[in-house]
């Protein structure tokens, strides 16, 4: 039986893909060192894996320590079970905060993905499907983006997400392993975390509506980004994982929704489900922010038939039920304390 391993298993996607694997009823073996990943988010995975009596394991290692990747990866092939395909989600993601610690931001995302591609080399792992990032465009002109432009990106973290792209496609060319390299558009969804000063704006700007505590709009507003809901993202992971290598093979691919939100229609549209009613602050442009992000789909949709289902409005109001059912507790507590 194939098994799998999902690095990042206990963050926002790679727990959605470890999640969606287990239902259905796939052996999968997750790692991550719980710097960003949450324990929560590992209940539900073995939740999932109970409901469907699938085997689920964690490595709780860190990607820079290449001895224990190289043993979560043997580990994950024993018993008898082939390890098929690795989702590499784990990195120190935000572009903030590799301006203001760059070297760690580093070591974790390039160092991290090689010793990923070595231990994978090893072990004889068929495919490796890499997390990238669509700030690896940067500013540059035309839209929609498209994935044979010239990458131009402009903050640490981009230039280390598309060195990784690099990595991938030298491994396939060189050794054979087959890799897929996926650019993510503004994931939102369950699962984000809402808290930190690196959350993505969907999250943040959720729990402080709920928290009846006025959002903050980094510029004019007018910026605009294809936001993508988490479910369309596990589902061109899986996708991805099974197509053809022919197809896929050394490629990179765009993961979004191909359309275009403003910041200020993306904050009526949550302060509208949340009956929200004060307005947005404002205050300068961040260093290294994009200013625009529309995709072109239509590699991945020829390549392996992605099709982002969920649409930005179902999205956006799966997200809120979710937080609400999650944060309600703490929104009300900061609603009771408020004069």
């Amino acid at each position: 039986m194939a098994r799998y391993l999902v690095t990042g298993c206990a963050g926002f996607i790679g727990s959605w893909i470890a999640d969606t694997l287990l239902r259905q009823g796939v052996s999968v073996c997750g790692l991550d060192n719980f710097e960003t990943g949450r324990r929560e988010n590992i209940a539900a995975v073995e939740a999932a894996a109970a409901a469907s009596g699938a085997e689920f394991r964690l490595f709780e290692a860190d990607l820079r320590d290449a001895d224990a990747v190289a043993r979560a990866v043997r580990d994950t092939s024993r018993h008898g079970a082939e390890l098929e395909v690795i989702f590499h989600q784990g990195a120190l993601p935000s572009v903030p905060r590799s301006i203001l610690d760059p070297r760690t931001s580093h070591t974790a995302n390039i160092d991290g993905t090689f010793n990923l591609l070595e231990a994978a080399r090893a072990h004889g792992v068929r495919r490796v499907v890499y997390a990238a990032s669509s700030s690896a465009y940067g500013n540059q002109p035309g839209f929609p983006r498209v994935e044979t432009m010239v990458p131009m990106p402009i903050a640490p973290y981009p230039v280390q997400k598309l060195m990784g792209e690099h990595y991938m496609r030298s491994y396939w060319q060189v050794y054979g392993l087959e890799t897929v390299a996926l650019r993510y558009f503004n994931i939102f969804g369950p699962r984000q975390v809402p808290d930190s000063p690196y959350s993505g704006v969907m999250a943040r700007w959720t729990l402080q509506m709920m928290q009846g505590k006025q959002p903050t709009i980094f510029g004019d507003g007018e910026q605009g980004r294809d936001f993508t809901f988490v479910g369309n993202a596990v589902s061109a992971n899986l996708l991805a994982a099974s197509a053809p290598a022919e197809r896929v093979a050394g490629r990179v691919f765009n993961v979004a929704c191909g359309q275009r939100h403003t910041l200020n229609r993306t904050f009526q549209v949550l302060a509208e489900l949340l009956a929200f009613k004060e307005p947005a602050l404002y205050t300068a442009e961040r260093t290294g922010d994009i200013q625009n992000s529309l995709a072109d789909i239509s590699a991945a949709r020829a390549a392996f038939g992605y099709e982002p289902a969920i649409s930005f409005e179902e999205g956006l109001r799966q997200t809120v039920a979710w937080y609400q059912q999650q944060y309600g507790d703490v929104a009300a507590a900061a609603g009771a304390t408020r004069p």
